[in-house]
């Protein structure tokens, strides 16, 4: 069975650039991105569409009561997201099949807790996300800490909601996780060989 790792992350915590330079350091694939354009392309609908609907809760249908019988009112957007999120699914197994890799996010540990993945999640302190986020946002954006701290919740917030709906567990639980991983203090460049030591 291939070596696969997981990362859950927290928006501003690094976890994207601990995933890539994790899979350089033991030369393993790297999927992140990468997801969302096969879904794309399996799919027939835009990467920025799938992007959009990607980590949002699928939107539900309520029954139209009329008499003594219930109709389901069609809800083509309930439909694409499960359409999104199954084709994903699939695609991670396949990823997982063909080799040594890591996966960020995507609920990608649930997914594939049949292959027994080892699975990271990693945080941060608000002020730490708040400065990493300025350093890698454009320069143009110039947002406020307020602004920043803002958008990270409401990022975290949906990735919460998106992973509890289609995994039953709490996301960020260190129950669900082998390591969590806290780089408050960290470079994450320099803690990458120390953990890729443990495969």
């Amino acid at each position: 069975m291939n070596r696969i790792i997981t990362i859950g992350r927290e928006f501003g915590s690094g976890g994207r650039e601990f995933g890539r330079r994790l899979s350089e350091e033991l030369g393993f694939a790297y999927y992140d991105q990468e997801i969302i354009s096969e879904i794309a392309r399996r799919t027939s609908l835009s990467e920025q569409y799938v992007r959009a609907i990607e980590e949002h809760l699928p939107m539900f249908s309520f029954p139209i009561h009329i008499g003594r019988s219930f109709y389901s009112s069609v809800n083509p957007t309930f439909d694409q997201t499960m359409i999104v999120y199954q084709e994903q699914a699939r695609i991670i197994a396949e990823m997982a099949e063909k080799s040594d890799c890591v996966i960020v996010g995507r609920c990608a540990d649930f997914v594939l807790k049949a292959y027994q993945p080892f699975r990271i999640f990693v945080y941060a302190d608000m002020e730490s996300k708040i400065r990493r986020c300025r350093e890698k946002g454009p320069e143009e954006e110039k947002l406020g800490d307020k602004e920043l701290k803002q958008q990270i919740l409401a990022v975290d917030k949906k990735r919460a909601r998106y992973y509890e709906y289609y995994t039953g567990h709490f996301w960020g639980d260190k129950l669900n996780f082998d390591l969590c991983i806290n780089t408050t203090r960290m470079v994450v460049k320099e803690i990458v060989p120390a953990i890729a030591k443990l495969f």
